[in-house]
């Protein structure tokens, strides 16, 4: 039911002040307070609870051409976000709803609720809505189920397999038959990637000489899709062991996001050409329509005990550009997630 008056609120956020050269720092962020405006008739106030940082983020902080504008310095950053409805002048919303929305990186905001979706806390906890039942969860599963066509007993490849989709990537071909073999770069990694998401081999992408050689250790029938997340040198392995007819899904190459020069691999691009393999990338936000059958389907892998996550928690709101940048270093195991209230 809408309410009548509000009064403006005070809101942290947290802003980008310079563009990174190469890997970001502390020094490309600021925080800053801002006054929001009363709402509207038909908008909502939101208090912003979980945020999710990611790495495509990094790209956004070029001043590039992509397929998502790029940040504006000296404005709030924006992302994947959870909060609490707590004031409404919108019927659609009441004080007290849970909501997904894309203005993270901030305490408040306001909106008219386009593109809001309001969120059902029972199904699963609302963080989860960030990770495996939100975008990284469907980015896992359209990479799989869309672009490879995933067919039962095929041997899946994943490079960063312990990060936010990668494990979900791992998980999801496990429950329709594969095999499947990922990357990862510490041994904490590597255990649970073994332990609890029952992948079937892991390469320690630090300890090994050559990625390559290892990666035709563990696949010695070779490989029918590669989920690529790193791009550079895991890219160059896959495509050496590839079979005929394969698919190799680009979904990030997150090994040249602060390169400054260009990437040295892969060198053996021309395989491609002669094992005649489909290469696709692809963003999640062109596949909205499958929404609906996703959320059905990892909704019952769930209740069926076949897929869990891990999340990787940093509290309060002004540790996020710290969040941001341990996902270049490796610091999570699954989803990065900010506690903001």
């Amino acid at each position: 039911m809408p309410t009548e008056t509000h009064q403006a609120v005070q809101s942290q956020q947290i802003e980008l002040v310079s563009r990174p050269e190469g890997v970001p720092t502390q020094d490309n962020f600021q925080s800053n307070t801002v006054e929001i405006a009363p709402i509207a008739d038909g908008e909502i106030l939101v208090r912003n609870q979980w945020m999710s940082v990611d790495p495509y983020m990094r790209g956004r902080m070029q001043d590039s051409d992509s397929y998502v504008p790029p940040f504006q310095l000296d404005k709030a950053l924006d992302g994947g976000c959870v909060g609490e409805v707590v004031e409404s002048n919108n019927d659609r919303f009441a004080v007290g709803d849970s909501v997904l929305g894309n203005l993270g990186w901030r305490e408040y905001w306001k909106s008219d609720g386009t593109g809001v979706q309001k969120l059902n806390p029972e199904l699963a906890p609302l963080q989860s809505y960030l990770g495996a039942l939100g975008m990284t969860g469907m980015t896992a599963w359209v990479g799989l189920k869309r672009i490879a066509e995933l067919k039962p007993n095929s041997t899946v490849f994943v490079s960063a397999a312990s990060g936010a989709v990668g494990s979900m990537v791992c998980q999801i071909a496990k429950a329709n038959d594969c095999r499947v073999i990922g990357s990862a770069g510490k041994q904490e990694k590597i255990d649970w990637l073994r332990d609890k998401a029952g992948v079937d081999a892991v390469i320690n992408y630090h300890t090994t000489d050559n990625l390559t050689e290892e990666l035709g250790k563990l696949a010695p029938d070779g490989i029918d899709v590669y989920f690529d997340n790193v791009g550079s040198e895991h890219l160059e392995a896959a495509l050496e062991h590839m079979n005929d007819f394969g698919c190799i899904v680009c979904c990030g190459m997150i090994a040249t996001y602060n390169a400054t020069d260009p990437a040295a691999a892969p060198h053996n691009l021309f395989k491609v050409i002669t094992k005649r393999l489909r290469m696709q990338g692809f963003i999640v936000s062109d596949h909205l329509e499958d929404r609906k059958a996703f959320v059905s389907d990892m909704s019952k892998l769930i209740r069926d005990n076949k897929i869990t996550w891990e999340e990787t928690i940093t509290e309060g709101l002004e540790n996020a550009p710290a969040a941001f940048l341990g996902l270049f270093d490796g610091d999570n195991l699954g989803k990065s997630l900010v506690k903001i209230s």
